[in-house]
């Protein structure tokens, strides 16, 4: 019986996802941090389908900021996560699910130089499993109009995937993108910050799932993402809303929609609370299908399956890769203690449905799934 198991994230997509980050309602100057940091963080994550506990996850983690010699910082982070449960029941029709069992290692580091109207900022990361590696490496920068009210940044990045499955489906199988990023930051009001990221990332190589069958995908792909985020600072309450919209299109003519929101509310005393919801919809991808459940095989087939089946058909049960909605609530709370430290919590609740697609019908035979994340941290600032 085979395995299911969420591969390590894109490391050059998420480099440049924090290439961009949108910052608090003040003017975007390019300064080196004054004080140094370092953070302990634990996550513990789970999710099940009716009548099955599946994925546990726990991570604990650690980051550290430090500025440098006036002009620059460093930062890095180190993960362990240690992963186990069933492989998803993916179909209602589908009956069982299979044991997993596995550990990552993920660590990344970045060097930033400050300049009086921009940065540069080069960072590289690496992540291992069992049976996947992966390395990146990014150059980002950023320039800012002469009054601080707009900063345009721009990023590069590369990683490298090697992939190597225990059931030796394939062996040193490798997958390479590049990204580019684009993105302009403003000062609409004394009160609202804007920002539009456009990115762009093209992919070679070995996309299959080796823990599928019938999982057989292009080997290439084209991402492409638009997100807009405007954060808004509320005089009489003296919170801030946060909201983003993010459209993501691929050459799998996967079409997504995210939409969120969080609010930020102090509390006085060093307390405050961020609420926050998501909601997300996906269509399918081209080859993506339900598959049909043959109780004397017991395996999950592609419709119209026979033994002579074409083998280089693209076809794919990945749930990922299905038409479906998602909700996400979750809640915050933060308490500064002093001046030096911050304790956080942060529980979310995970949704998705097959016909909670927007728009236009989700995947039928998609099986609800739903996930708890539980998250808690500590930061010393020094």
């Amino acid at each position: 019986m085979t395995i299911s198991k969420q591969p390590p994230q894109e490391l050059a997509a998420s480099l440049l996802a924090a290439a961009l980050l949108l910052p608090g309602v003040q003017a975007l100057a390019d300064e080196p941090p004054q004080n140094g940091t370092i953070s302990l963080r634990y996550l513990d994550y789970a999710d099940r389908q009716a009548g099955l506990e599946r994925i546990r996850a726990h991570s604990p983690s650690i980051a550290v900021t430090a500025p440098v010699a006036g002009d620059w910082s460093i930062e890095g982070t180190l993960t362990a996560d240690d992963v186990s449960g069933a492989s998803p029941r993916y179909h209602t029709a589908v009956s069982g699910a299979s044991h997993m069992q596995d550990e990552r290692k993920a660590g990344d580091i970045a060097a930033t130089r400050y300049f009086r109207r921009g940065t540069v900022t080069a960072g590289a990361a690496y992540s291992t499993e069992h049976d996947y590696v992966s390395r990146a490496l990014s150059l980002n920068g950023t320039l800012s109009s002469d009054d601080n009210d707009t900063t345009w940044a721009f990023g590069l990045a590369g990683s490298r995937d090697t992939i190597n499955p225990v059931n030796h489906v394939v062996a040193d199988e490798h997958k390479r993108t590049v990204s580019v990023l684009a993105g302009v930051t403003r000062v609409l009001t004394p009160n609202d910050i804007g920002q539009l990221t456009l990115t762009r990332t093209n992919g070679d190589g070995y996309f299959n799932d080796p823990y599928k069958l019938f999982d057989n995908r292009p080997r290439s792909r084209r991402q492409n993402t638009v997100l807009l985020r405007w954060n808004h600072y509320v005089d009489s309450t003296g919170g801030t809303t946060r909201l983003a919209y993010r459209y993501y299109s691929d050459s799998y003519r996967i079409r997504a929609h995210t939409l969120s929101g969080e609010y930020v509310q102090p509390l006085g005393g060093g307390w405050s609370v961020v609420p926050e919801l998501r909601l997300y919809s996906q269509s399918a991808a081209s080859f993506y299908y339900d598959p049909v459940y043959d109780a004397t095989v017991g395996a999950p087939f592609p419709p119209g399956f026979s033994n002579g089946a074409d083998p280089n058909r693209l076809s794919s049960p990945d749930q990922r890769l299905s038409g479906f909605g998602a909700v996400t609530v979750g809640l915050k709370v933060v308490r500064e203690i002093g001046k030096l430290w911050t304790v956080d919590v942060k529980v979310e609740g995970y949704e998705q449905r097959g016909n909670w697609r927007l728009f236009h019908d989700g995947s039928p035979g998609l099986a609800p799934l739903h996930a708890r994340t539980f998250q808690v941290g500590l930061t010393r600032r020094w």
